[in-house]
């Protein structure tokens, strides 16, 4: 009975769980024949909004180098648009912006520096080209011209020929001409450390005509005739000490690229540095005709128009309308002076360097 009574029970159990299982699918079932249809959201791509590009940038997406380099120019007077660069260059032609009744005073890293006219923070073609990001700001800085004028800067051009190795310096008539490159390298290492500005030379002429001011330590360094001894031994320091310097060369007799970036290379004439029929250089027996001639040519090999070196330091009337014909902008002379606001671009004046001249001598005339 006991067991009858089990089996009975269970079957109930089955009849009912059976029961509750079909009215569950038949809800189920309900539930599925009468739910609201789902929405169906349509899947979108996400719009991408493009920036435009600055004009820094641009320049730098359209050099599509990585050593390109975009130079803003920020402050009162600064041109709008960047300039291209190359980092493992110095820089190149910086513009010189005019204001009526204002003087240039220099682009400098930040606007502290601008406006504390900070020398050592100053950039100029004597500077290689560092960027972040292949973008940097330079900032503007003016002063007045009277201030200007009253700051009275005299800028030295020194001027080297050879150079020797022997402390005894040379023998024969040039051995005036050999600094001893002992001498050069103290002299150089003091230009280097002791806060000099290099100023180029379309700085010099802007500060002839009174509207780019200079500091008060500037000081061009040049080398004439581009002798051997030059390449071989000044060079090297030029290099060392990171500074600008010009060499002037004589192009019919050697046309060498530049030894380095912070060696310039301008005219010494083609073919002058010689004598002319009266025993005096061609420069001062030709006529402006057959000089402009000369210095086209001298030109051509060296790609830019900007200053010569007078051969023998000689010169007159007919040879400054010869290099003003060729398109040459200034002249240099072997006659001993600073450059002043107002000085004759087509005379400009220079500090010799004979063998002898320690750094004493230097600090003399230059400070």
């Amino acid at each position: 009975m006991a067991s009858g009574g089990k089996r009975r029970r269970l079957g109930v159990a089955v009849i009912i769980s059976t029961v509750i299982v079909l009215a569950g699918g038949a809800a189920a079932a309900y539930a599925w024949v009468t739910r609201e249809p789902e929405t169906v959201i349509p899947k979108t791509t996400a719009a991408v909004i493009e920036r435009p590009l600055t004009a820094a940038e641009q320049i730098v997406a359209d050099a599509d180098d990585p050593l390109a380099c975009a130079v803003s120019f920020l402050g009162e007077g600064a041109p709008e648009d960047p300039m291209l660069q190359w980092q493992n260059a110095l820089y190149v032609g910086l513009p010189i912006p005019a204001q009526d009744g204002r003087v240039f005073a220099g682009w400098y890293a930040s606007e502290a520096d601008a406006a504390a006219f900070t020398v050592a923070a100053r950039i100029n073609g004597a500077d290689p080209v560092v960027c972040v990001d292949q973008q940097i700001d330079l900032f503007a800085a003016w002063t007045t011209p009277e201030a200007n004028a009253a700051a009275a800067v005299q800028v030295p051009i020194l001027m080297y020929h050879q150079f020797t190795a022997n402390p005894e310096g040379e023998t024969g008539w040039l051995r005036g001409n050999y600094a001893y490159i002992g001498d050069f390298d103290a002299q150089m290492n003091h230009i280097a450390t002791t806060g000099f500005y290099l100023p180029t030379w379309d700085e010099l002429s802007a500060f002839i005509d009174g509207r780019l001011s200079l500091p008060a330590r500037s000081v061009i360094i040049t080398d004439d005739d581009a002798d051997q001894t030059w390449f071989d031994l000044a060079v090297p320091v030029i290099d060392r000490y990171k500074l600008l310097s010009t060499s002037f060369m004589i192009t019919a007799y050697r046309q060498d690229p530049p030894p380095s970036i912070y060696v310039l290379r301008r005219s010494h004439t083609h073919d002058m540095h010689q004598a002319g029929e009266n025993g005096k250089g061609r420069m001062v027996n030709w006529t402006a005709d057959e000089i402009a001639a000369d210095l086209n040519a001298s030109a051509d090999v060296l790609g830019v128009r900007e200053v010569i070196a007078y051969p023998f330091g000689h010169y007159n009337d007919t040879a400054k309308q010869g290099v003003a014909q060729a398109g040459f902008e200034m002249a240099r002379t072997i006659e001993p002076g600073y450059v002043e606001i107002g000085t004759d671009k087509l005379a400009l004046p220079v500090v010799r360097i004979d063998y002898g001249m320690g750094l004493d001598s230097l600090i003399k005339r230059i400070g």
